[in-house]
């Protein structure tokens, strides 16, 4: 299950044998601007995953923040989802509707220049 609202997703997966994943993941995001990488989103990831509490936050610059897919799969490998399975929330419709949400709260557009120094 999978529900998406500006600024918000909520993945839920119940594990349907004992060698299944669970989790049950709010993935919150809004403009921030850091110091150093200046405007871009930040992220908040909590929940339960496996079994386990877990509340990380993380910050993708402009030019990353479509990448946060990336940044939730390594999150949920370290909380114990195994490869096979940590790219939780791969539910494609409510990402598509997330980047969209990103793109417009950032103003991207096509063409925008890159600070390359953001990929160092």
């Amino acid at each position: 299950m999978a529900q998406f609202e500006p600024g918000h997703l909520h993945i839920e997966r119940h594990a349907l044998t004992p060698d299944d994943v669970s989790y049950n993941v709010h993935l919150d995001y809004e403009v921030f601007t850091d110091p150093q990488k200046g405007r871009g989103i930040q992220f908040t990831m909590h929940g339960n995953l496996q079994g386990k509490d877990m509340k990380e936050t993380f910050f993708l610059p402009k030019e990353e923040a479509y990448n946060f897919a990336n940044n939730v799969t390594k999150i949920a490998e370290k909380y114990g989802i195994p490869k096979t399975h940590s790219q939780i929330g791969s539910v494609h419709k409510h990402y598509d509707m997330m980047f969209e949400d990103i793109r417009k709260q950032l103003d991207m557009k096509s063409g925008d220049p890159v600070n390359l120094e953001h990929f160092e």
